[in-house]
């Protein structure tokens, strides 16, 4: 049994997450913002704790993650706000990553998106260029840290059931993958050490996702 604290509790991807952690009986903790969630986060089988990551100090969320032994961070500031985009996917992500260093958390979790690099090429007048930019720098922050670290890089989103099956290092062109399955696959790479130190990008395909994971 592991204890796994998911930080953005509430998004679609963390429920589903909580509850395939939470079945295989990991210990689960979700941070969530706002306390009306914590129904939502307890029927997936998660603990629920409230704590805004956007407005803690790196200190404070240290606080919150000790005692656990493993982050995933699935957390976003959803878009529309070039401010709280940054504050969110890019400062408060990095603060998490020097917070679960301060509590001796070893391994990390980062749910990303396929195509998160430094030369993203999304031009400055798009309206996914913050989140572009700050989900760069949080993956190129959590990648020179000293933590067991793992970067998923899924597909564009889909809300359709999973399928247990995906394709690691796709071709280019744009596929998608069910927020479902982005979950079994941040399950399945707690479980897998092999994950560690990787940057795994993934679609929807046709091989089981341990073995995608393997390859």
């Amino acid at each position: 049994m592991a204890r796994v604290v998911v930080i953005g509790g509430h998004g679609k991807v963390a429920l589903h997450l909580e509850r395939i952690l939470s079945e295989r009986g990991d210990e689960v903790t979700a941070l969530i913002r706002n306390p009306e969630h914590a129904a939502d986060v307890e029927a997936a089988g998660a603990a629920a704790t409230v704590a805004d990551v956007e407005n803690m100090t790196t200190e404070q969320i240290a606080d919150v993650l000790r005692g656990q032994d493993a982050v995933v961070w699935s957390a976003g500031a959803g878009g529309g706000d070039p401010a709280r985009t940054y504050a969110v996917d890019r400062d408060a992500a990095i603060r998490s990553m020097d917070a679960a260093a301060s509590a001796g958390i070893r391994r990390y979790v980062m749910v990303s998106y396929l195509g998160a690099r430094p030369d993203h090429g999304v031009p400055e007048d798009n309206s996914f260029f913050a989140y572009a930019e700050a989900k760069a720098a949080a993956d190129e922050h959590l990648r020179a840290t000293d933590l067991d670290w793992t970067v998923l890089g899924p597909g564009a989103l889909t809300l359709d059931p999973g399928t247990g099956l995906v394709e690691v290092s796709p071709t280019p062109d744009a596929k998608s993958v069910p927020r479902e399955d982005v979950a079994a696959v941040a399950a399945a790479a707690l479980a897998d050490p092999t994950t560690v130190r990787r940057t795994i990008p993934f679609t929807s395909g046709t091989t089981p996702i341990v073995d995608a994971l393997r390859g």
